[in-house]
């Protein structure tokens, strides 16, 4: 059986739920490209369609609050340079524990 929302044919969750609920999930979640000025715009569109939400429909207003309220993953840190995951050194004289299969 074939999803139809709207006259289209949603191929992944995501495009299903935008279709079915009316919004730009990347309106409300961002993206993990986006620059501090593009972030600051996106939210002030963000914050007016939820108030417009709120008024015509409370359900979906909620569920876009909740969209506010998460964080894309970024790559890159604040000051645009990537993020480097650095391991511990070893101590002299500790030798590393293994796990038998």
């Amino acid at each position: 059986m074939k999803n139809i929302v709207a006259g289209r044919e949603p191929v992944t969750a995501t495009e299903f739920i935008e279709l079915a609920l009316g919004i730009d999930l990347e309106l409300f979640t961002g993206s993990a490209t986006e620059s501090p000025l593009e972030r600051a715009a996106r939210l002030d569109v963000a914050h007016e369609v939820l108030a417009d939400l709120r008024e015509s429909d409370p359900e979906t207003a909620a569920y876009a609050a909740s969209l506010l309220r998460t964080l894309p993953l970024k790559t890159r840190g604040s000051n645009g340079r990537r993020r480097t995951v650095r391991r511990p050194a070893k101590v002299a004289g500790v030798a590393a524990s293994a796990v038998a299969a």
